[in-house]
């Protein structure tokens, strides 16, 4: 999954920008019966996704897969806690000015690179300065373009002010823009070595990456937070959640995300009951079918309407979700502040879908069943990524659903590094279904600013309305609840107009996870927010780390 900037902040176990207010706390489905045992150091925690991740290094990197190594490596200023509040990460507090345009950031005495060398200001200012380098290929300086000036008071002190409000600035502060300068001093980011093998501050300390198959890390006993109780942390990628889930009964990883059909139906037996402990939330997610907006099949908006009128959602979420999510209506879920409920929906309507179409000049000419305009037959291919069954079945239904209007659709399913590397950084496709994971913090500026369309930044789909450009700075420069809710409701009703992508559904978060593991406890964030805290009582561990 594409991630977007403000959930790159919420990946310190994803670190994100916000003021929310969250919807309800997580569900904790766990069978425990007895009180459990006291916490001890020791045992290694196996995980599982469908992709590899890419890049460590957090700026260089926009999938989730990366950043959740990343945030268990790297730290930033701040952080946000069960509860979605900011709280101090290596920064120990900040002031800011009465004005809110300046921020001072009093950091951590003590904190040491995984190498040994000092954490300081300068490691700061040196992230800040590659951040807003034109050099640097990343995807999220823009938030660090606003910045007026930043300044290194003293080792420990770093300082930050900007010309005019911006709403997003102290969150910004996460695990972005901190870096070793010892390292990396004089060297090009681009290419160094640290995207393989990254020295961090983080709880945990990199070990090995296998590609395709394994990350390997280890705890930092150094931690200024304290040791974690977990001693590793493994990776493993397997792109097929049905083998995944084998690899779980069969006891060769400890947790993963569960399908619906897993979750509701194939979880509910002896063994797993007596292993496992299920969680249920709705997650900072959404899923959507995007579209190529240089391709002439997609400029006009009636036919991007037509083809939303044409998706059954309710379909896609009783059918694949098992109902396990809800209808996504925009780029916010429901139950946060900036969440508009009133804008134009599209509930399914075949009839008005092919209105529509003919409205755009596509119609059945001889009377074939399939749309054609100017003797060309109205047809595209919808990529998605291999390992999400999730996402091939929901292509599916939308194919079965649009040959039903006249529309013919070929279904690509790609491996995930091809996927982003040679499909959407060279906007190289038609139409594509995704997702993105986003927070509490409600710029999308990122994702949505017609000036974010260079290769590798996160507008891939060449959007473009001046009044959602004028909106996403004005909802990021005012620190004004209701006047940011204003824009942001408004941008919700432009993208809902315009239907630059489908907006599909939010799904529930479905981790399971081996009941050996205690410590975990649900909140409006999650359950990853305190994972050094998750600890194995000494009698119950399984595996030792080796050195």
């Amino acid at each position: 999954m594409i991630i977007s900037k403000s959930f790159k902040m919420l990946l310190i176990l994803f670190a994100l920008l916000g003021f929310l207010g969250c919807s309800s706390k997580p569900e904790d489905i766990s069978q425990r019966t007895s009180k459990p045992a006291p916490p001890a150091y020791g045992d290694i925690l196996i995980d599982s996704s469908i992709g590899d991740a890419s890049n460590l290094i957090p700026m260089l990197s926009s999938d989730s897969a990366s950043h959740g190594i990343a945030g268990l490596i790297f730290n930033g200023l701040v952080k946000y806690d069960k509860d979605l509040n900011l709280v101090g990460d290596l920064a120990e507090s900040w002031d800011i000015s009465e004005d809110g345009l300046a921020i001072t950031f009093h950091l951590r005495k003590g904190v040491r690179w995984h190498d040994g060398a000092p954490f300081t200001a300068n490691d700061v200012m040196f992230g800040y300065k590659t951040i807003i380098n034109p050099n640097t290929r990343t995807a999220y300086a823009g938030d660090y373009l606003e910045v007026k000036d930043a300044s290194v008071l003293d080792k420990y002190t770093f300082r930050v002010s900007y010309s005019k409000p911006f709403a997003p600035a102290l969150g910004s502060w996460g695990n972005l823009v901190v870096l070793p300068e010892h390292l990396l001093k004089g060297k090009n980011i681009n290419t160094s070595d640290l995207s393989r093998h990254p020295i961090g501050t983080g709880p945990y300390k990199f070990k090995s990456w296998k590609t395709g198959e394994k990350i390997e890390l280890v705890s930092n006993h150094d931690y200024f937070e304290g040791r974690p109780y977990i001693d590793g942390y493994v990776y493993r990628i397997i792109p097929d959640p049905a083998t995944t889930f084998l690899e779980l009964k069969a006891g060769g990883i400890d947790r993963m995300g569960l399908t619906p059909l897993q979750y509701e139906r194939q979880t509910d037996t002896h063994k797993i009951n007596e292993d496992f402990n299920k969680h249920k939330y709705l997650a900072f997610v959404y899923t959507y079918l995007a579209y190529n907006l240089t391709n002439p099949k997609f400029k006009d908006k009636r036919v991007r309407q037509a083809i939303s009128y044409a998706i059954d959602k309710t379909e896609i979420i009783n059918g694949i979700l098992l109902g396990l999510g809800e209808i996504a209506t925009g780029p916010y879920k429901s139950g946060t502040w900036q969440y508009n409920p009133n804008v134009k929906g599209y509930q399914y309507n075949p009839e008005k879908a092919k209105r529509l179409l003919a409205e755009a000049g596509w119609k059945d000419s001889n009377s074939d069943g399939a749309l054609d305009k100017d003797g060309v037959p109205f047809e595209f291919t919808i990529i998605t990524n291999q390992g999400n069954a999730q996402r091939a079945q929901c292509a599916e239904i939308i194919q079965r659903r649009l040959m039903m209007v006249g529309i013919k659709v070929k279904i690509r399913i790609i491996e995930w590094a091809a996927f982003v590397n040679d499909f959407i950084d060279k906007r190289n496709f038609e139409a594509v279904i995704l997702g993105w994971t986003t927070g509490p913090e409600p710029d999308i500026y990122d994702i949505w600013h017609s000036s974010k369309t260079r290769p590798k930044e996160l507008n891939f789909i060449s959007y473009k309305n001046r009044e959602v450009d004028e909106l996403l700075l004005k909802g990021r420069h005012t620190f004004n609840r209701e006047e940011r809710k204003r824009s942001y409701f408004r941008i919700q009703e432009i993208l809902a107009e315009d239907q630059p992508y489908t907006f599909l559904y939010i799904p529930y978060a479905l981790p399971i996870i081996h009941k050996r593991f205690k410590g975990i406890k649900p909140a409006p964030i999650g359950i990853d927010y305190n994972f050094i805290k998750w600890y194995v009582p000494k009698a119950e561990q399984k595996y030792r780390m080796q050195e």
